[in-house]
């Protein structure tokens, strides 16, 4: 060791010789390989996904109006939280974030249906932009967060198709992608492991004031800018890009969820529901289970706010006790978009048009009408969320 060495404490390093470099080379291989391979079939990509969501019991017993939504589709998942104060100026909470999510689920299904990706109607450039029109399209007052998860299958890199997650955030919903990797106790399965993770845009980190889109009334705020949200949209909206995989699961929700559960936590969740072995073929999930992890995330977060036996609060992001909210959760598995998914939706979206076509007695033009983008999205379908007549009567909104 040289004098210059021992002064600082430093170890040399070591000469790797071509045997183990060789052998480091072939594991590296054999890691990366299972995921170029997805790539080297140039398929197209989509969300297999459920959600659900309930009001905290303690608010429910006060009357407050829940104001999560979720947004379960092909190629778009999202939730908007609602701000509750809104309900003071008698106001709905959540009409605008219902009427925000519809029109982004509309575009999205006009813009990244991967048949309708080369038509110029279809033309797809990017979240922001899909947000900007999506907000444009809304006549709702309020205020609410956001957060998008776009599959977006246009990426092609060295002529091979790549899909990618864009995911877009304003306010404090998080979201938490997971991916199947080799268990280091047991090779023989793999394990979920975060690979990413977004944080909460919060006003001066206080937990009651997160970035908002808002569109109010003198009655709210004499001062209100119109220009604001689509400022706050532009300016404020953190994107973020993840190369997706056949079989991530990628988990969404409200603040009420984040502040109250561990990220650790949720993994373990899902391990608990999604078991691969490695190299076996990918079977893509059941769409009831996906609601059920939703559900459980739900529920554990709820359990949160309850004292346990000896009266003491459990851990939680933001401190014992955690916070009462309204919680949703969304959680997605990515799979092969096939000609059989493509049909199955087809069919969802003429049942809507159906029910449409019902509701209005044929006297809109606009319910009517066979497009060809397959029409507007009003009405949920059990095909593609856990929504039901019971979760109707208490406020619940999932749009899929």
């Amino acid at each position: 060791m040289s004098d210059m060495e021992r002064a600082f404490g430093r170890s040399p390093t070591f000469l790797v010789g071509a045997e183990r470099q060789r052998h480091n080379l072939e594991q590296l291989h054999r890691r990366e390989q299972h995921l170029a391979e997805q790539y080297q079939k140039n398929k197209p990509l989509c969300f297999n996904a459920g959600a659900y969501q309930q009001t905290h019991p303690g608010k429910a017993a006060e009357g407050h109006i829940d104001a999560d939504v979720t947004l379960v589709s092909p190629m778009l998942v999202g939730v908007a939280d609602g701000v509750s104060q809104i309900a003071e100026y008698g106001l709905d909470p959540s009409e605008l974030p219902k009427e925000l999510l519809k029109a982004c689920e509309e575009l999205a299904m006009q813009q990244l249906m991967p048949e309708n990706m080369k038509m110029p109607q279809g033309l797809y450039r990017g979240p922001i932009p899909l947000m900007r029109e999506a907000y444009e399209a809304t006549e709702a007052l309020g205020s609410t967060t956001a957060l998008l998860a776009v599959l977006d299958n246009s990426t092609v890199i060295h002529g091979k198709l790549h899909p990618m997650i864009a995911v877009l955030s304003i306010g404090d919903c998080e979201i938490l992608v997971l991916r199947h990797l080799q268990g280091q106790v047991n090779p023989h399965e793999t394990n979920l492991e975060a690979i990413f993770h977004t944080e909460m845009q919060r006003i001066d980190g206080n937990a009651q004031c997160p970035l908002q889109i808002c569109r109010i009334d003198d009655r709210v705020d004499p001062d209100f800018d119109e220009r604001m949200p689509i400022e706050v949209i532009e300016r404020g909206s953190a994107v973020h890009c993840v190369s997706a995989y056949e079989g991530d699961i990628v988990v969404m929700g409200s603040d009420g969820v984040f502040d109250n559960l561990f990220l650790d936590e949720i993994v373990d969740i899902c391990n608990e529901f999604f078991h691969r072995q490695p190299g076996s073929k990918f079977v893509p999930t059941e769409q009831a289970l996906l609601s059920e992890v939703a559900r459980r995330i739900v529920e554990a977060c709820h359990a949160k706010t309850r004292p346990g036996p000896f009266g003491q609060y459990p851990d939680t992001p933001i401190g014992k006790g955690g916070k009462r909210d309204d919680t949703c959760c969304v959680v997605a598995e990515v799979c092969e978009w096939t000609e059989a998914r493509s049909e199955a939706w087809a069919r969802v979206r003429r049942q809507r048009r159906w029910r449409n076509l019902l509701t209005c007695g044929g006297s809109f033009k606009g319910c009517c009408e066979e497009e060809e983008d397959g029409g507007k999205p009003f009405v949920p379908s059990s095909e593609y969320s856990e929504y039901s007549d019971e979760e109707e009567e208490r406020g619940r909104c999932t749009i899929s």
